[in-house]
């Protein structure tokens, strides 16, 4: 018998060719092989008379070859073979191209299985090249995704060699399957691939995708748990109301919890790992500073990493106006420092003079060295990865961690893509933020809404215009790049005002003169694609145009439209597309709303979860059959699930949690290895 962990090459009829092949699809093993759920079925099973057939899509017809196969040369590389079948409805045409294989099998007198579609302009019943199988072969066929060299027929003959061999063993808790009235292991592998019918193969996909999401979000969990030690870095005194009645404004009220659930966290003896997640302009930062404040105040070191030199010395400028006058002292560390200033400035993060530091991925070089880290910050979370965060981690003794995201993700879904942080959600603006006027126009109304601009940048703001492409050689689609824009501009209409452009193929010292110069307002227009979706401050920025939105996501516009309205003028933000239907529809809801966590919800049921798990950064394996967005709520019962079984058994150390302490960690190794 084989087993679940056995090496895919030593399965009867796939060797060491065929294995590398199958590597290609992530399938090394047979369990992985048999978790490979299909992609869509041929139901075979299913057989309709030729009368009902017509304008039915593809369908199953069960019929008896009634004259011999002609052969039918039409020119070279294309021959035709041809012949009738019937059935007790009605007769047929059949035409294969090019298929001697198929074509060599049919003999007059036979009854065989045809599957496809009929021809909808013909006057009589034709198939054109269905799939042929002999009668007894009428079940429902499973399709999977393929690569080259590896027909979906070759997986299906390795999925039953191993469904005949194996000695299937329960993965899950028992106490787990009952309550929630799932079948066996066993039943949902034999029947996501060979399903009795469709009632069973909808069993089977409910037991494998509640599995699924049942180990990811118990993985998840685990992890939290095990990496946990104790932290050095035990906060005694909470001086956030100090810190607050220094502050100009007021801070919210969303804020305040937020401090709240942080200054909580870093009073126990085990490191803080959470999340401040809130929209464009909610105040993160002032969250953050606080937390910052009470660990200074209790003789520790705050670092806080941002993507960009300018973001740091925004942060900076920023940070060392709420500390200077409490007695703190704030630097910055970037890479256009130069050795001299580098080396002083780690001089005295080492012997403690430093209490606040700010800086870019600078931080974690290994010249700088902390006196007393206790807590680590990184903004704009998704610009990080997790070696990033532990390397800077890595220079205290297990200090607490903050990450900040100012994109709004919903919040089921954030606890997949931060499943090991907690999660605090600034859901409340600070008031005085600017309403953002929001409208979607088509492309032929481009000079008015160019004169809307040349209007906004003669009474002294300046605007943004974004471009979904950096060159013209990226597409042949017709859409207006960057640098077409930008010379389109300077060239001719705003041919008085001061642009510039900026993308993410321009070296980073380039980026940093053109944000600096527009920040400074040496530039009027800046001419970008998304880089600067994750940008600066610059109060004075008042209108933005986005062409072609349609090439975005909901989220992704919202980020993009975050970068105006942050000053004292009323701003614009007008969305450029000529797309129409549903398209539409989907843009005018970042007019109807302001609103990150809402727009999130809206982009997470029309465009699914990649536009927030993309570029998997986070390390997490890829799904095979579950489906966030459509199985949201069956997420929900695996988290509850999974929090039950982890508070009664934190280890799954018990008998009954062994198999599937098994799965956790085959989960872990793949996300080592992601």
């Amino acid at each position: 018998m084989a087993t679940m962990t056995d090496d895919i090459r030593f399965l009867k009829g796939v060797g060491e060719k065929r294995a590398l092949l199958f590597k290609k699809l992530g399938i090394d093993t047979v369990g992985a092989l048999l978790r490979f759920a299909p992609r869509a079925y041929e139901d075979w099973s299913k057989i309709t008379p030729l009368c009902e057939a017509k304008g039915l899509g593809d369908v199953c017809i069960r019929a008896t070859v009634t004259s011999p196969v002609k052969e039918q040369y039409v020119r070279k590389n294309m021959t035709l073979y041809k012949f009738t079948a019937a059935d007790s409805s009605g007769s047929m045409k059949v035409t294969l191209f090019n298929n001697k294989f198929d074509a060599q099998k049919i003999n007059p007198g036979c009854e065989y299985l045809f599957y496809g579609k009929f021809k909808p302009d013909s006057f009589y019943f034709e198939m054109s090249s269905p799939k042929i199988r002999f009668v007894g072969d009428d079940y429902i066929r499973p399709l999977y995704s393929t690569c080259a060299g590896l027909t979906t027929n070759m997986i299906e003959s390795a999925v039953k060699v191993a469904l005949s061999s194996v000695c299937f063993k329960e993965t899950l808790p028992i106490s787990v399957i009952k309550r929630n009235a799932l079948c066996s292991f066993e039943y949902a592998i034999r029947n996501i691939h060979f399903p009795k019918d469709r009632k069973a193969l909808e069993k089977a996909r409910e037991r494998l995708i509640f599995e699924e999401l049942f180990i990811l979000q118990t993985g998840l969990l685990y992890i939290k748990n095990v990496n946990r030690g104790k932290t050095a870095c035990i906060i005694d005194k909470d001086f956030t109301s100090e810190f607050i009645t220094s502050l100009p404004f007021s801070m919210t009220g969303s804020q305040l919890k937020c401090v709240k659930e942080c200054l909580e966290d870093i009073s126990l003896d085990r490191p803080m790992n959470r999340l401040i997640q809130g929209d464009v302009g909610s105040g993160k930062t002032a969250v953050a500073a606080a937390v910052m404040y009470s660990v200074a105040k209790n003789g520790f070191q705050a670092a806080l990493m941002v993507p960009t030199e300018v973001l740091a010395e925004q942060h900076f400028n920023t940070l060392k106006s709420f500390f200077e006058p409490l007695g703190l002292n704030v630097a910055i560390i970037t890479g256009s420092l130069t050795k001299k200033q580098k080396e002083a400035v780690c001089s005295k993060l080492k012997d403690g003079s430093t209490d606040i530091i700010v800086g870019t991925h600078a931080l974690i070089s290994d010249n700088v060295e902390f006196n007393n880290l206790g807590l680590v910050i990184t903004d704009e979370q998704h610009r990080f990865g997790t070696r990033q965060r532990a390397a800077l981690s890595s220079k205290g003794k297990q200090p607490h961690v903050l990450v900040m995201s100012a994109t709004p993700i919903p919040r089921t879904l954030a606890l997949i893509m931060y499943g090991d942080l907690d999660i605090s959600i600034i859901d409340e603006f600070p008031k005085g933020r600017q309403k953002i006027d929001s409208y979607l126009v088509s492309s032929d109304l481009r000079e008015r809404y160019l004169n809307y601009l040349k209007n906004h940048i003669e009474q002294g703001r300046q605007g943004y215009i974004v471009c979904p492409l950096v060159e013209e050689s990226e597409t042949n689609s017709g859409l207006m790049s960057a640098e077409q824009y930008y010379l389109l501009l300077k060239d001719s209409f705003l041919k008085d005002c001061r642009i510039g452009l900026l993308h993410g193929k321009m070296k980073p010292s380039e980026k940093e003169k053109i944000m600096k110069s527009f920040s400074f307002g040496e530039i009027d227009i800046l001419v970008a694609t998304s880089v600067i979706e994750v940008g600066i401050d610059v109060p004075n920025a008042a209108i933005m145009i986005i062409e072609n939105a349609e090439r975005f996501g909901l989220s992704q516009l919202h980020q993009l439209r975050g970068r105006i309205g942050r000053g004292e003028h009323k701003s614009t933000c007008v969305f450029v597309s000529d797309s129409k239907g549903k398209t539409a529809e989907r843009i005018n809801i970042l007019c109807r709303t302001l609103d990150g966590f809402k727009i999130a919800d809206e982009d997470l049921k029309l465009r699914g979860p990649g536009d927030f798990l993309g570029d998997r950064q986070h390390g997490l394996p890829k799904l095979n059959i579950a489906d966030i967005a459509a199985d949201i709520e069956v997420l929900r019962l695996a988290g509850i699930e999974a929090k039950e079984l982890l508070s009664k058994d934190p280890n799954l150390r018990s008998e009954e949690n062994a198999p599937f302490k098994h799965e956790i960690d085959l989960l872990l190794s793949k996300m080592i290895n992601n």
